[in-house]
């Protein structure tokens, strides 16, 4: 019995020490990884060069700042590639094997970096070029990546990817703006600004050497069209292997015979053309005006034109049966084609057209042609975003839960809502056939010559851009949803502030404010037993309106002496108070009094920094103001003595300034956006960073925090001992 116990007793002993029960620490997940990246609404495609289709998982590769959107036009789904350097992603493309993605970036000592789809980890990286990289393609054996830098750079290299090398290398004396490779990897082709070059890899002298070797190229002889800005190539496929297509601005279809002749050459009919690909049996061309015209490879020959996407300017609200047609008007523009890439495949010609939006167009039977998948996004810089608030205003025509608003330099207020489909109640604007994710576009003053985004020196020539253009674009540069939900205020770059109502989607009145651009929106809380809004503008001049008056002047105050970033109102009842922060570094707490039938602004404290304040949030509890300085600081300060309560590193970084903070509604946790293109959320009282993000190229101007996971009364316990501790 005694040695059957000490037997058990040596068993348990081992279990005990057993690894799989030994009590491990577990790692902590990285900063980086504790959000994910869910969906990206945007698109930064220039060109056929950044667009890229993968015929064995029938994915769309497309850049969005320094990220990789893998969209999966069937299923309506989005995986993503993040370049954790940082820099614009400017080229990819596929391997022809599908199971790689090759990318080229802009900025100071730009890399060619090769990703591995499925893990969507970088397994490659090459340094070769210094400004940017324009262009990039594998070879159709997968032993080379040519990269192509752009004017700045102009130099042509063909790395030979698996050992890691760069096999051969030259110069070109103009900008380049596509290549191809011919359909034996011997050959590739390069045009641009009166440029058709057609390069030979010498495998023999590549394959042997562990040395950069010269990479010859000779000119196309382009004839009559010499002085033509050539602007895709596509190199041919089947029967027409050894020809090499090229379309000019001009709007001419072009193509050379195996030596390098222009041997014919058809007109486009269009004003211009951008883009160009082509498969063994149909050459796509997009031209200007939305136009989309597919060839015969064998003789030029016109098949059909495909039908254009929507108008600019087109309310999307009307489109919600699949058999809407717009009525046609003759003074109807549409957005330009500015890339291209063909599925053989499944025969889907995705399209990316300079209004940014994108297209996925069925061609299986060209005379029948149908769209797949469809999206519309801004065009240019998107200043605002703002969370519908969660009310309760059952038939006024809420908006629904998870709504959010954004406006842009393209002169656009924009409702979103991805998840509409799990939150279909309450709500007056239903999904439409042009985007999954857009409910409704709102053109200020019917502009629309703002909607394109043009390129305003195409050929490269000259790094000036065009000065009159910027100077006369105006744009939306901030905005603000109303409590109640019933009202939208927009500011614009030249001081105009315009109210729209959210169930009619109408301009109600339109302010001209100030003298420059409003800054900052600020509508008072149900709370404070007022209805006002408060305008901040680089003026130096803050207004407050009172929405009961028609939006009428209740006082201006100019205490700032430079421009003011943020105006906030807090408090209840008669404890209200009007925060404002500037970049002349002071800070004003005003009380707000009733007097009489109006209301009197008297200043409480005045508080004057050392650095630039840039944006203010107010907590939950309204007693404290958070405010995101020049210095990466976040000071907090109490509303009631003005003093300094707390102050902690907003940026993870060693560079740039906070541009923007924002507490999520439970008070827990801060946002901030950095011009060092980080994103950070922290603890509020701690001062802990709880995670990191990054995916835009340029500095965040506007970063909600939609919200946390904790119940809204353990969010207030919660709260309330923070505060205790901020106190001690």
């Amino acid at each position: 019995m005694a040695a059957e116990g000490t037997a058990i007793t040596t068993k348990i002993r081992r279990l005990l020490q057993s690894p799989s029960l030994s009590l491990k620490k577990s790692k902590p997940i990285p900063l980086t990884e504790r959000v994910t990246l869910e969906k990206v609404l945007g698109l930064t495609v220039s060109s056929s060069s950044a667009l890229a289709c993968e015929p064995k998982s029938a994915l769309v590769a497309y850049p969005a700042g320094c990220v990789v959107v893998l969209l999966s036009p069937k299923k309506r789904k989005q995986t993503h590639i993040l370049n954790a350097s940082r820099k614009t992603i400017t080229a990819v493309a596929f391997s022809p094997c599908g199971k790689y993605l090759v990318t080229g970036e802009s900025g100071h000592m730009p890399a060619v970096r090769v990703w591995d789809v499925a893990e969507r980890n970088q397994v490659y990286e090459f340094q070769g070029h210094k400004y940017g990289v324009s262009c990039v393609v594998f070879s159709p054996n997968m032993k080379y990546i040519v990269s192509v830098g752009h004017h700045h750079d102009m130099i042509v290299n063909v790395w030979d990817w698996k050992r890691r090398v760069l096999a051969a290398t030259n110069k070109v004396s103009s900008k380049v703006v596509a290549v191809s490779f011919s359909a034996d990897s011997g050959t590739f082709v390069t045009v641009g600004n009166r440029h058709v070059k057609f390069w030979y890899i010498d495998a023999s002298k590549t394959s042997k050497v562990n040395w950069t070797v010269p990479l010859n190229g000779r000119s196309g002889l382009l004839g009559e069209q010499q002085n033509n800005l050539f602007c895709a190539v596509a190199c041919g496929r089947g029967k027409k292997a050894e020809s090499a297509f090229c379309i000019t601005r001009s709007g001419l279809l072009c193509e050379f015979n195996g030596r390098r002749l222009l041997e014919n050459w058809v007109e486009l009919g269009a004003a211009s053309a951008c883009c160009l690909s082509v498969s063994e049996e149909l050459i796509f061309c997009g031209c200007a005006d939305g136009t989309v015209r597919i060839y015969n490879p064998e003789n030029l020959r016109l098949i059909v034109t495909i039908p254009k996407p929507h108008h600019l300017g087109l309310d999307v609200v009307e489109g919600i049966d699949p058999s809407h047609v717009p009525q046609k008007r003759s003074e109807e523009r549409f957005p330009d084609t500015v890339a291209l890439t063909f599925d053989p495949t499944n025969r889907w010609l995705s399209c990316v057209y300079s209004d940014h939006s994108l297209y996925v167009w069925d061609v299986r039977d060209v005379r029948k042609v149908g769209k797949v998948y469809s999206a519309l996004y801004h065009s240019s810089c998107v200043w605002g975003v703002e969370m519908y608030p969660a009310v309760e205003c059952p038939g006024k025509g809420c908006l629904s839960a998870g709504t959010f608003v954004t406006c842009s330099s393209d002169n656009t207020v924009r409702l979103w809502n991805p998840y509409l489909e799990s939150n279909p109640s309450s709500a007056n604007i239903h999904r439409n056939i042009y985007s999954a994710d857009l409910l409704k576009v709102i053109y200020v003053d019917g502009n629309l010559q703002f909607l394109q985004d043009v390129d305003p020196n195409p050929t490269g020539g000259t790094d000036k851009t065009d000065s009159t253009f910027s100077e006369t674009k105006t744009g939306i540069r901030t905005l603000r949803v109303s409590p109640d939900g019933q009202h939208l205020a927009a500011g614009d770059r030249v001081g105009n502030v315009r109210i729209y109502d959210l169930e009619l989607f109408a301009e109600l009145v339109k302010i001209e404010a100030h003298d420059t651009e409003v800054m900052c929106l600020e509508y008072s809380k149900p709370e404070t037993g007022m209805r006002l809004l408060a305008t901040a503008s680089r003026d130096r001049l803050i207004h407050v309106l009172n929405m009961e008056k028609g939006y009428s002047l209740e006082q201006t105050l100019d205490e700032h002496s430079s421009a003011v970033t943020a105006v906030r109102i807090a408090g209840v009842g008669d404890q209200a108070q009007l925060v404002s922060c500037g970049m002349d570094k002071s800070i004003y707490f005003r009380n707000v009094e009733k007097e009489g039938g109006g209301l009197q602004f008297a200043r409480k404290h005045h508080v004057v920094g050392k650095t630039t304040l840039y944006d203010m949030d107010v907590n939950v509890s309204q007693k404290y103001a958070v405010i995101g300085c020049q210095d990466r600081n976040i000071r907090i300060f109490n509303l009631g003595s003005g003093k300094q309560r707390k102050c902690f590193k907003g940026s993870q970084g060693e560079d740039g300034s906070l541009i923007k903070v924002q507490i999520d509604p439970s008070g827990l946790f801060v946002a901030t956006s950095c011009s060092d293109k980080n994103l950070c959320i922290y603890d509020l009282y701690t001062g802990e960073c709880m995670a990191t993000m990054f995916g835009h190229s340029v500095a965040s101007h506007r970063t909600p925090l939609l919200g946390t996971s904790f119940p809204r009364t353990a969010t207030a316990r919660r709260t309330q001992n923070r505060e205790n501790q901020m106190r001690k």
